[in-house]
């Protein structure tokens, strides 16, 4: 598998665990959001993965990013390539570690969570549960959505009102988009900006638990 990426097996005994795959935000690295899974539930098989390209300064992205350009933002194509090989790290990740087929979770902050949304929205294949942090719904990514069968599909999304990186009006324009699709989702803001304040996790937690 391509990728480097820190893991966590289950704490607990648990035939073919669900997995719980994190993708980190623009700059950051696979040890970001990693820093939560001794505090996320014990039976999830958990893998954080590292952004294939680096970026000035440190850390790593998921496609650049052109901010003096605002006619070409995202840089689609490294974003569809990035959406590829995370599908394709999927597949492989449920067979080396005997993995629930049925059960994915996704979790992203940032530009993982722009692509967690697009990952999804475009075919949900066996993502069941998708955390979206601080992100927002990139249309140029996303593309034309087709009509899908989202089933059970569920998020939980969350946003600082204070986020001077990504605004929180762009946060909010995925609510219309699922409530066209009929998916269920659970939409949080805090007085924060650009980051995960310990209310945001603890209902992230909450959120983990109640959706089981």
């Amino acid at each position: 598998m391509e990728f480097v990426y820190l893991k966590r097996a289950p704490k607990v005994a648990v035939s073919q665990p669900r997995l719980l795959l994190l993708l980190h935000g623009y700059g950051s690295n696979e040890a970001d959001l990693f820093s939560f899974a001794d505090d996320l539930p014990d039976d999830f098989f958990i893998i954080s993965l590292r952004a294939p390209r680096s970026i000035q300064y440190g850390g790593f992205g998921w496609y650049d990013i052109n901010f003096m350009d605002a006619e070409k933002f995202n840089n689609t194509e490294q974003a569809a390539e990035s959406l590829q090989s995370i599908r394709s790290f999927i597949r492989q990740a449920i067979i080396r570690y005997d993995l629930n087929h049925d059960e994915v979770w996704l979790g992203g902050f940032s530009q993982g969570a722009i692509l967690s949304y697009a990952l999804v929205l475009q075919d949900p294949e066996n993502i069941r549960r998708v955390i979206c942090m601080s992100g927002y719904p990139a249309h140029d990514i996303l593309g034309s959505l087709e009509d899908r069968d989202y089933g059970d599909l569920r998020f939980f999304i969350s946003h600082g009102v204070e986020d001077g990186v990504i605004p929180v009006e762009w946060a909010r324009q995925i609510k219309p988009i699922l409530d066209e699709k009929g998916i269920h989702y659970t939409y949080k803001e805090y007085r924060s900006g650009h980051g995960v304040v310990p209310q945001n996790f603890q209902d992230m937690k909450a959120w983990m638990q109640e959706n089981n």
